[in-house]
């Protein structure tokens, strides 16, 4: 029974330094970016040290992919289901960016850090794929409804796919001084007046 009560509690011990290393990965990669985070900063912050940091994560991919799913866990990317049942594709746009401002907002740190790093990061690059094609996705969901074929279709692609770029909000926001709402009335006029057109 006593050995038995041993190995968990050295398995939670285990669990919990793990954890403690995903934090500070995450941390470092909000503050200085991935492409700019080292072992021994990441085992300086999480208590530990180097050789503890490459037990449990023996490569850097091993480490990418822990810290990815603990960060999406905490900011799951908004889903366009709901946006579907909203049949007036101005106030179904209206709505989704609202919703995609915010989590801009929650996720500013990260992401700039992401968007920058990923020019000269190859496995930035690689894990940070997924988002960006979910935004190509989102984009797909809001072009439904518009009635535009064509080089029309092609203009409102595009159109959408700037209102939701994280460089977009960043530049009405933090830039020009906007709110999330005031950002969203923009983007949902420009979009608005081309199909208008």
């Amino acid at each position: 029974m006593t050995r038995k009560y041993e190995l968990k509690r050295r398995a939670e011990k285990q669990e919990e330094t793990r954890r403690r290393i995903t934090k500070a990965t995450v941390e470092l990669h909000e503050t200085l970016g991935p492409a700019q985070t080292t072992i021994s900063a990441i085992a300086e912050k999480a208590g530990v040290e180097r050789l503890t940091v490459y037990r449990h994560f023996p490569d850097e991919r091993a480490l990418f992919t822990a810290c990815t799913e603990h960060w999406i866990a905490d900011n799951p990317l908004p889903d366009p289901s709901p946006w579907t049942r909203v049949a007036d594709p101005g106030e179904r746009l209206r709505s989704a960016l609202a919703e995609v401002y915010a989590y801009h907002s929650r996720t500013e740190r990260m992401i700039a850090r992401v968007i920058r790093d990923r020019q000269v990061h190859p496995l930035t690059r690689e894990f940070s794929e997924p988002y960006f094609q979910h935004w190509e996705r989102m984009r797909d969901v809001l072009s439904v409804g518009w009635g535009a074929q064509g080089k029309r279709r092609q203009l409102l692609l595009a159109a959408i796919a700037h209102a939701l770029d994280f460089q977009t909000w960043y530049s009405l926001v933090r830039q020009q001084g906007l709110d999330d709402e005031q950002a969203v009335e923009v983007m949902a006029g420009m979009v608005r007046c081309l199909m208008n057109d």
